[in-house]
């Protein structure tokens, strides 16, 4: 059986939708902590299972009988990520799933400035120091994410983010769903894989600027605005402490170049082109 950690998410429901192309729904379960939000009528058939991140005993119930596990990586950030990873791990070892396909980012590490980087290199390591088999999704930023980092430059053309000239190698959601459904069906391949998978390009927010002149006809351009700045933005709009300090690291990780990397391993696993950055910036 092949399961999945929030498997009501965005990333999780297309995996889902894709993995039904190549499995019975019955071969499928969705771990979830509110059934309600995953979209039923969309994958009839799939088992359904609840359990929360924080309860280790839930989780190890939730995974019993499955050998293959997508562990999405959580939202939740700081200590409280760690500890829900880590839960996870530990649950899906003593379960006895014999592989994990984790979906980390593009530049994981201790050092990592990305506060996500951090953790996400922590549960790499644990899922190695446990002996499961595993495959490493280390993604770069969803197109989909662009609309939250450019605000309302759809309509006027102004973004403001402290950014500097840092780029990001913006990835199509739908794509790495689509090769995630592939790694976890392909049964013997991709051992102790490890894949960086970004978009064909890497853009700066000026370029974003750019793009949105050339397909919105807008007169756009970018401010590098002080990261104190944004801060008071976000504490203004009612941002609690850790979430702002986990989104001024995202800030300053793209600033440094954590998510400038620009790989073909995508378009390898998927068998044809990735999805176009210029596309999604021309359909917003």
């Amino acid at each position: 059986m092949i399961a999945l950690t929030g498997a009501s998410g965005h990333l999780g429901q297309l995996t889902l939708t894709h993995l039904l192309k190549k499995v019975p729904a019955s071969q499928l379960a969705a771990i979830v902590r509110n059934p309600a939000k995953l979209e039923t009528d969309r994958h009839v058939g799939i088992t359904i299972r609840m359990a929360d991140y924080d309860d280790r005993d839930a989780l190890v119930e939730a995974l019993d009988g499955v050998e293959t596990l997508l562990q999405i990586s959580t939202s939740a950030s700081g200590p409280l990520a760690s500890r829900q990873e880590l839960n996870v791990v530990a649950a899906a070892a003593m379960a006895g799933v014999r592989k994990i396909v984790y979906t980390s980012t593009l530049v994981p590490g201790p050092e990592a400035i990305f506060w996500a980087g951090q953790t996400c290199a922590a549960t790499e390591e644990a899922i190695k120091d446990r002996g499961l088999a595993y495959t490493f999704f280390r993604n770069s930023m969803y197109f989909e994410t662009i609309p939250l980092f450019i605000g309302t430059a759809v309509q006027d053309g102004q973004i403001y983010y402290p950014g500097g000239d840092g780029k990001v190698s913006f990835v199509s959601r739908e794509d790495i769903a689509e090769a995630l459904a592939g790694v976890l069906t392909e049964s013997g391949r991709h051992e102790s894989a490890v894949y960086r998978i970004t978009g064909a390009e890497a853009l700066s927010f000026a370029d974003l600027a750019t793009r949105l002149n050339a397909g919105k006809g807008l007169d756009a351009a970018y401010h590098d605005i002080p990261e104190a700045d944004f801060a008071a933005e976000l504490a203004k709009a009612g941002l609690p402490q850790d979430d702002i300090g986990f989104t001024l690291s995202m800030a300053a990780s793209i600033r440094a170049g954590e998510f400038a990397a620009v790989d073909d391993q995508l378009e390898k696993l998927l068998g044809r082109k990735r999805k176009a950055v210029g596309d999604y910036i021309q359909e917003l």
